[in-house]
């Protein structure tokens, strides 16, 4: 998986690459760490007294929409939070940065899913990307002519639900299946982009730039920023692969957080790849 949210997890896993157990042994994805049971180990758990409802709660694709709405609604009313007071505290978004990173790799990697550091996560993420998206607007204006600029943050907010939702509609056709081969060519590709950023990032010590960077000056920066958005809704595609399988096996409700947590982060990077293109289509204007 490219998404290390789903693919650290141990219940969002492709069966197909699970190992099977002994002969005669049964797969239950709903057992804690993908267990096996064989026939004595089930009879005990029919013999067993009857779960209860909240035991038996299995994550719906009503618990994944309802948490990835309730974070993102949250996203949002930090970031604009964050904005406004960016102007005073021109270095907060650094903190939320650098804060959303360490909760980021916490969550990812956690074998069961903590609410409280999620909505944490959420929260610095806000702060970064209200006070990123100020700095991009003023860095877009600042290189404008005529002292105004197109409204690059409505245009990105506007980008990012509209390939959320194209590329949901094309994982729900059918028209794109997520495959081994599709999975491992995404692989490859995003840590050919990883390197390049890294090259980027590296070169802006040393190499005059508009901003973004060296390899993202002139149309080299177009073609990086719509490959990068490119690779961004494969992402989501193979986000809800991920998600369907869950549901399939009847993982536990409480998953239902790592879901929301996994497309949240895929979201947040499509967002800032757009925002990067349209700035810098903006400043080609």
């Amino acid at each position: 998986m490219s998404n290390p949210v789903f693919s650290s997890s141990p219940v969002f896993g492709d069966p197909r690459k699970q190992k099977q157990g002994q002969p005669g042994a049964v797969q239950t994805y709903g057992m804690p760490g993908g267990q096996t049971a064989d026939a004595a180990s089930l009879e005990n758990l029919y013999s067993a007294p009857a779960a209860t409802s909240v035991q038996m709660r299995r994550m719906t694709y009503d618990d994944v929409v309802i948490k990835t709405g309730g974070l993102l609604a949250l996203l949002v009313v930090v970031a604009a939070a964050t904005w406004a007071v960016t102007p005073q505290l021109p270095f907060l978004y650094l903190i939320g940065a650098v804060v959303g990173l360490v909760l980021g790799l916490v969550n990812a990697f956690k074998k069961s899913p903590s609410p409280a550091l999620i909505v944490a996560y959420t929260i610095a993420e806000g702060v970064f990307l209200g006070g990123i998206s100020y700095l991009f607007q003023a860095l877009t204006v600042a290189k404008s002519s005529t002292g105004t600029a197109e409204p690059i943050v409505l245009q990105a907010i506007l980008g990012t639900f509209v390939t959320f939702a194209v590329s949901l509609f094309l994982f729900r056709s059918g028209k794109v299946r997520v495959t081994p081969k599709f999975t491992r060519w995404l692989l490859i590709s995003m840590v050919g982009y990883l390197g390049f950023s890294l090259v980027n990032v590296v070169m802006m010590f040393f190499v005059p730039s508009d901003g973004y960077g060296p390899l993202r000056n002139g149309p080299w920066g177009i073609i990086a920023g719509l490959v990068a958005v490119g690779l961004a809704a494969a992402s989501l595609i193979v986000d809800f692969d991920s998600i369907k399988r869950g549901v399939e096996q009847g993982v536990p409700a409480k998953f239902a957080w790592t879901a929301a947590f996994g497309l949240i982060v895929t979201l947040v990077w499509l967002y800032l790849e757009l925002l990067r293109l349209f700035s810098i289509l903006s400043g080609r204007n």
